[in-house]
């Protein structure tokens, strides 16, 4: 099994900043990339930022210079550095991992629970 935690949502005012962690755990064997997805009520999950596990990074043009995408492959733990917060950025933030269980597996896409971002004054 594998899992993924994520932690660090909460309430902040406008311009704040909250740090994000997404830990994977259980059997593992190799990790391709991880992401942040997000979800207003009422509309889409869209990806926020994604890396790879060779430390490349993409963000969406609407948090691009706000927020920054981190991770620390020994500890299988991937970081969102969110700055300068905005009202729009309320979401429900959610994990993603494509991951390896062994050698003789296919890598599979893992979602954690969400954690839930509130920007407001």
């Amino acid at each position: 099994q594998v899992q993924l935690v994520e932690s660090g949502g909460g309430l902040v005012q406008p311009g704040g900043s909250l740090r994000l962690s997404c830990a994977a755990s259980g059997n593992i064997f190799s990790i391709y990339g991880m992401g942040w997805y997000r979800q207003a009520p009422g509309k889409q999950r869209e990806l926020v930022a994604h890396i790879t596990s060779s430390g490349g990074t993409n963000y969406a043009d609407s948090v691009k210079g706000r927020f920054t995408i981190s991770m620390d492959n020994a500890k299988n733990t991937m970081y969102l550095q969110m700055n300068s917060l905005k009202p729009e950025d309320t979401a429900v933030y959610y994990c993603n991992a494509k991951i390896r269980r062994s050698r003789s597996d296919y890598a599979l896409d893992y979602w954690g629970q969400g954690t839930q971002v509130t920007v407001s004054s």
